[in-house]
């Protein structure tokens, strides 16, 4: 587990693929089992999957100032995805109204008033082609989850490696690269960005581009 930065509310970390974002969940490889004797509270999440830039509050009050900015648009996160094919617009937003089926754990497009249904809105840019595989770069505005799978999924453009939505085998090729939010205290701006592994298949066939 990589740690970014920690004060005395927050801590932000690098969370790696195959720990579950969620800080306490029983039977599970879960972030607090890294940190053993800190109180972390999960105010967003990555699936279990999904690499990248986390946030976590120290405290009460730092989890609710945090929470406060997802809920009122303040808290910026971007994605790197590996796409199976491209979209015709080489920029461009998706909207869809998706529900959850926990029992299946996947996500689907619903219908028009379908109950439990939530909006989902992104938008992206094509940053480059090759081997059929193209590389996006996604801003997410709301936070469902397996909302950017099912979202280019839907779309006959599943996400390499995403084997519940038509990808393939491989490791799932989503990562949570840039988080930017204001500082739980001080109202400080904050931005943490990283970069995909450059050396592992497919975001190798992307280097100049991820540069």
């Amino acid at each position: 587990m990589t740690e970014l930065y920690e004060d005395e509310s927050i801590l932000v970390i690098l969370k790696p693929r195959g720990v579950v974002s969620e800080t306490e969940q029983a039977g599970a490889k879960c972030v607090s089992a890294f940190f053993p004797g800190k109180k972390l509270f999960t105010v967003h999440r990555l699936d279990r999957e999904t690499q990248g830039v986390m946030v976590y509050a120290k405290t009460a009050q730092a989890a609710a100032a945090l929470s406060a900015q997802i809920r009122e648009g303040g808290f910026e996160k971007k994605y790197y995805a590996v796409l199976k094919g491209a979209p015709a617009e080489k920029e461009g937003e998706l909207s869809d109204l998706l529900v959850r089926d926990a029992r299946r754990n996947i996500t689907r497009i619903a219908r028009e008033g379908e109950e439990g249904s939530k909006p989902a809105r992104l938008t992206y840019r094509i940053l480059g082609e090759n081997q059929g595989l193209s590389l996006a770069d996604i801003r997410l505005y709301t936070g469902r989850t397996h909302q950017i799978r099912i979202q280019f999924s839907s779309r006959s453009m599943p996400v390499y490696g995403d084997s519940l939505y038509g990808g393939g085998r491989g490791e799932l090729a989503l990562f949570a690269y840039s988080l930017g939010f204001d500082r739980p205290v001080t109202g400080e701006r904050m931005n943490f960005t990283l970069k995909p592994p450059p050396d592992m298949f497919p975001w190798n066939l992307f280097e100049e581009e991820l540069r």
